[in-house]
């Protein structure tokens, strides 16, 4: 187990073991992450069990969002490694005639990665296979308050890579201030906004570079035209998976007041059919993962008007998914991001009143709108924005290795996935290489120069 007195050692032993420069090599990459897929397949069980026991996860819930996406991104960045290393060459300004553009992906040196405690498997594996592609030595935090995948991401971890390569540091708030003073080349946080400022702020005292993946609160905009069974089928299974823990998942629904009735009703059969019409009975409905955050939703309860659910457990640390009405702007329950099985449902009566609801708040994670009005779905797209999310689905954007993920404003910065994770761990590093066959004495001081320069450089 490695404490604070030894963090710092931990990661001057990364800096050097960067510097002997066996991790840029492409094929060095590669055996890599392929001894992490093999341990990861031969303990999948492991990974499972330990996701129960966090946060009651089912099988079919821990590797459709957690396990299988983590094989999904290493299979995708194996194919690829190669191809993204290798320097690509750029175009070249005519005043450079002679001479070639290149860019060079470098890895940044010694990453780290601190991960929530809501996905803490693939939201700890998934950037660090991105920054291990991209030839970085990598340092996990993962999340106290999942201790059984916690403990498990240090085994897996450890019995993959040397410590000096990849380590996997538990503990709580004290290790990541500790981990946050050291001198580190990157940082990746997943996490809420408030803890992200704190990062934000650590990270500039070093000036270093950083991407941050937060949350907030992401709409779900249902408009009249919408295909309403459907609709409330893929809306409760964004809310509701995990416990409503998600933090892409719809935070609240407007939808149009000609709508909301048959809306509420088949987003109430929904719920039953997903997790059957006892859910805290229910063996493999989610669990909030801790009293605190229990207490807070569980104040939420008796805002607005009770449609669905309502009721809690608090010794097995469950509450029903619940749908509120006639629920106002300015109850607690709209003030920050729920991150639990509670679904507002607000009205709407033209789309450009839900579009200024949306524009009026802060920058969201994710947004989602249900509509088959093509002209109506790129009006909204272009006029809201946010960092990634679906037309007529939830979740789903989150899934491909294809699409970049991540904030923007509040919601955060930078994004990964696939070949963005790749992106996201190196500085692309530009060189130009110059010929020696020739020279263009006009560039430097002359009596002739200028035109010439004006001439070239003309607007």
């Amino acid at each position: 187990m490695i404490v604070n007195e030894s963090i710092p050692s931990l990661v001057s032993s990364q800096k050097q073991f960067f510097l002997k420069g066996f991790t840029k090599e492409p094929e060095f990459r590669i055996r890599q992450l392929t001894r992490l897929r093999e341990v990861i397949v031969a303990r999948e069980s492991e990974v499972i069990q330990a996701l129960r026991q966090d946060l009651n996860k089912s099988e079919q819930e821990a590797y459709t969002t957690e396990i299988g996406i983590v094989y999904k991104e290493l299979s995708h960045i194996l194919k690829n490694i190669k191809r993204w290393s290798k320097p690509e060459r750029v175009k070249t300004a005519l005043t450079h005639v002679g001479s070639k553009g290149m860019i060079y992906p470098e890895p940044y040196g010694s990453v780290l990665i601190i991960a929530p405690w809501n996905y803490p498997w693939q939201l700890a594996i998934s950037p660090l296979i991105g920054a291990l592609a991209a030839g970085n030595t990598a340092v996990v935090k993962p999340s106290e308050l999942t201790p059984a995948v916690s403990a498990l991401i240090t085994s897996i971890l450890e019995e993959t890579f040397p410590p000096e390569y990849v380590a996997s540091i538990e503990g709580g708030p004290e290790v990541s201030t500790v981990l946050l003073e050291q001198p580190l080349d990157y940082i990746f946080f997943t996490g809420s906004v408030n803890v992200g400022k704190i990062v934000m702020e650590a990270a500039a005292k070093r000036l270093t570079p950083l991407t941050l993946e937060l949350g907030g609160k992401s709409p779900c905009i249902v408009h009249e035209d919408a295909p309403l069974k459907l609709t409330a089928s893929r809306i409760a299974f964004g809310k509701f998976t995990n416990a409503g823990q998600t933090c892409v998942a719809p935070d609240y629904v407007l939808v149009h007041s000609r709508v909301k009735e048959p809306f509420i009703a088949y987003l109430k059969e929904a719920i039953i059919e997903f997790y059957g019409p006892e859910p805290l009975n229910n063996p493999d409905y989610g669990r909030i993962v801790s009293e605190k955050h229990f207490n807070r939703l569980a104040g939420f309860l008796d805002n607005g008007h009770l449609r669905h659910g309502g009721k809690a457990d608090k010794d097995k640390l469950r509450i029903e998914p619940t749908v509120l009405d006639q629920v106002a702007w300015d109850m607690p329950v709209m003030e920050d991001e729920i991150f639990g099985p509670i679904c507002p449902v607000l009205t709407y009566d033209d789309m450009n009143e839900a579009i200024r609801a949306v524009q009026s708040r802060p920058k969201p994670l994710a947004f989602y709108l249900f509509t088959e009005n093509e002209d109506l779905q790129e009006h909204v797209l272009s006029s809201v924005s946010f960092g990634g999310g679906c037309v007529n689905d939830t979740l789903m954007h989150l899934a491909t290795p294809y699409l970049p993920f991540g904030g923007v404003g509040e919601s955060g910065m930078g994004s990964y996935h696939g070949q963005y994770s790749f992106y996201t761990f190196s500085h692309m590093k530009s060189v130009l290489k110059q010929t020696n066959r020739f020279d263009f004495k006009f560039r430097y001081p002359s009596k002739n120069g200028l035109g010439i320069l004006k001439k070239l450089l003309k607007p």
